[in-house]
């Protein structure tokens, strides 16, 4: 059974985007920077991925190859940005190695397997998690999948829509049993729901006189 379009997940997104507009997410010009960016960005602000990012392209190793070939501690050196340099650069060189070893290096040989098929495999690479995972799927790969931060929990905990103690499976479960797949829809929400949590619902002193959400009615959910 689809889903409708007139429950409090539509209703959501249609307040957030309203309220602050397109996103055009994810920032980056390439697959490979996408991806790279999304494995630096845990537990840091994307202004420290940004300067990592472009310490990589200033050395030219913005390239599979040349990730492959860079030496561990001179890539934690271009990355030391993004804080957890030493682990962020291992995870970069398992990614590239996966890469390497399943698909030649090839993104588009990657990307053309099953959104389910490839996200068992990222998962198996040390070191990438759920919502890097699911980043790389819906950014980078174009695959229908909702993807869940530390944002989302926040704000639709906040609001009654899932619970504290929800696994993150359970709550993307949510989204997508109450969304129709649709990549343009949850690349834009997720990116929505950052912009409402890193300025209005913050984890401490929320603005929640600002919110646009103040006056979600629940009772279309």
């Amino acid at each position: 059974m689809q889903p409708r379009h007139d429950n409090i997940f539509y209703e959501i997104f249609k307040k957030l985007y309203a309220f602050y507009g397109p996103q055009h997410w994810w920032p980056a010009q390439t697959r490979l920077e996408m991806i790279i960016g999304a494995i630096l960005t845990q537990n840091t602000s994307w202004k420290n991925v940004e300067k990592a990012i472009r310490n990589i392209k200033k050395e030219g190793a913005l390239k599979v190859r040349c990730l492959e070939s860079i030496k561990p501690a001179k890539l934690a050196a271009l990355i030391r940005s993004s804080g957890y340099y030493n682990i962020k650069a291992a995870r970069v060189k398992n990614f590239i190695r996966y890469l390497q070893t399943a698909y030649q290096g090839s993104l588009s040989k990657m990307f053309s397997e099953p959104a389910a098929f490839l996200r068992d495999n990222l998962l198996s690479v040390k070191g990438l998690g759920e919502e890097t995972v699911d980043s790389i799927l819906l950014y980078g790969g174009k695959k229908a999948i909702f993807v869940v931060d530390a944002y989302t929990r926040r704000i639709f905990t906040r609001h009654g829509l899932v619970k504290a103690h929800d696994s993150y499976q359970e709550i993307q479960n949510t989204f997508m049993r109450h969304l129709a797949p649709d990549v343009d829809l949850f690349n834009e929400y997720h990116a929505l729901i950052v912009a409402l949590g890193k300025n209005i619902c913050r984890s401490k002193q929320p603005a929640c006189s600002e919110c646009p959400l103040r006056n979600i009615r629940k009772d279309k959910e």
